[in-house]
């Protein structure tokens, strides 16, 4: 017999964003729905990007030990198990599961229905034969590796940031196309675990990042032994499992890259089609679906959050956005999400971070703004762990506020808080050198930079007069 749920809050989806609306309704006493397909219980995208990182720290301990001679230290060549790696990876990814899981949730009080949920009109979703009318409903589904339609790629076998983790065995040469965050992130995992790695990418890497901050990333893959093919254009894909040939244009030149895998990195889009947006009014294109400033669709009683709204699909911002999602189903509290510096990061080694405003976007705003720097080169910490590549960039205003921070050095992800905090409360650069940082500590390149600020003043003639006027009162 048909059942019908009539909760206050339906949320689709069990990305980030949609747990974090669920447990804060929930918590709060509000009857909530999560809908779900089969990505709880150790499938979501929060065990996938802890998979990532899980591969990425095992290859940076393969990394250390190649460069232990540096220290003194005498380890010999790393002898990868990549079973073992791999056992790292699913360690990981289960001990982490659990808070994403159905039970867990469930003990929240959140009803959890596994399924696909799909509109049939502007108050109403069905899941199979039950139907679930709610008061608001609020749309986090999840992204999907986006696949170029190459020619050949779709009958021979390749890889994605989803599948990557089926491998059994290291690649003998893994061939990556794309040189976004997650491409860049797994070539240098894969070759530092041992494989030979060529990225191709149609524009530059790392497009949408910094030129100058990329160029610190760019140069520590090649040094690593990356092959980097930027400006190239695929043609086709061809051979067999094992053997693939990729074959580009790089301006007037074409050739084949003879690879055994190939990851296909090329992004993500919304994975929206089974939703039935027509059916409850709800606007959506190629990019997602059309959300406004509050992060309501075109149905006011539907609210769409993470990447599917057709912005960065960041897990943080995903779940930024079901707190104040959440805040404004139950307390009416007003969401515009313009103008928030949210940080992102890339995370290599070393790391690109970014929060605000680049150098060249706040030149496009401010013509007088200025930019700051200091080196990890002349940061004791950096240079006592021979992490010394990179640099902080600090842009500044005419009028002296930060508008923006990008980071190219080790732990920038980690720094990157540290200006996501200072741009909310509008830092100037006295108050950023003002700070007290623990020393030696790899933040204190930003204060350094901060610093330099006032260097172009210390030749002032009316600072000169003052100094000396005040040495004659002693």
């Amino acid at each position: 017999m048909p059942e019908t749920l009539a909760p206050d809050v339906c949320v689709i989806g069990a990305g980030s964003g949609g747990l974090t609306v669920a447990a804060f309704c929930a918590m709060l006493g509000a009857p909530v729905v999560l809908v779900e397909g089969d990505r709880m219980d150790g499938g979501g995208p929060a065990t996938g990007a802890a998979a990532i990182h899980a591969l990425i720290a095992a290859a940076r301990r393969a990394h250390d030990i190649r460069q232990a001679a540096e220290f003194g230290i005498t380890a010999g060549a790393p002898r990868i198990d990549f079973a073992a790696v791999l056992r790292h990876v699913r360690e990981t990814v289960a001990t982490i599961a659990p808070n994403a899981s159905a039970a867990r949730f469930g003990a929240l009080g959140v009803k959890v229905v596994k399924g696909s949920a799909r509109f049939t009109g502007p108050r109403s979703v069905a899941v199979g034969d039950l139907t679930i009318s709610a008061r608001r409903f609020v749309i986090a589904a999840e992204t999907r590796p986006r696949v170029p339609g190459i020619p050949g790629l779709a009958t021979l076998p390749f890889l994605t940031s989803e599948t990557v983790f089926d491998l059994t065995a290291c690649p003998r040469h893994l061939g990556v196309l794309g040189g976004g965050p997650a491409g860049l992130e797994l070539a240098q995992a894969f070759r530092r675990l041992g494989a030979e790695v060529t990225v191709l990418e149609r524009d530059r890497l790392l497009p949408a990042e910094d030129p100058e901050m990329v160029d610190v990333v760019r140069r520590q893959l090649q040094a690593e032994g990356i092959a980097l093919i930027e400006g190239a254009e695929m043609i086709r894909v061809e051979g067999e499992a094992g053997a693939l040939r990729l074959v580009a244009r790089q301006g007037d030149d074409e050739g084949a890259i003879a690879v055994s895998h190939l990851l296909v990195a090329t992004g993500d889009q919304p994975d929206i089609d089974y939703l039935g947006l027509d059916a409850a009014g709800i606007a959506a294109d190629v990019a997602g679906i059309t959300v406004d400033k509050g992060l309501r669709t075109t149905n006011p009683r539907v609210y769409c959050i993470g990447g599917a709204g057709g912005g960065r699909p960041l897990s943080h911002v995903a779940g930024w956005h079901g707190e104040i999602v959440a805040q404004n189903i139950l307390f009416r509290r007003p969401v515009d999400t313009r103008g928030v510096a949210v940080p992102r990061v890339t995370y290599t080694d070393p790391e690109l971070a970014q929060v605000g405003l680049t150098e060249a976007e706040a030149r496009r705003q401010d013509p007088g703004a200025r930019t700051l720097r200091w080196p990890f080169a002349e940061n004791d910490r950096a240079v006592a762990s021979r992490r010394r590549p990179g640099h902080i960039k600090l842009v500044v205003s005419a009028r002296g506020r930060l508008l923006g921070c990008s980071l190219a050095g080790p732990e920038a992800g980690e720094i990157i808080g540290y200006y996501a905090l200072a741009l909310a409360k509008g830092a100037t650069p006295a108050e950023l050198a003002a700070i007290v940082l623990p020393h030696p500590g790899l933040s204190e390149v930003g204060k350094r930079a901060a610093g330099t600020y006032f260097q172009s003043r210390l030749g002032s003639p009316w600072l000169g007069r003052m100094i000396r006027l005040l040495r004659r009162f002693g």
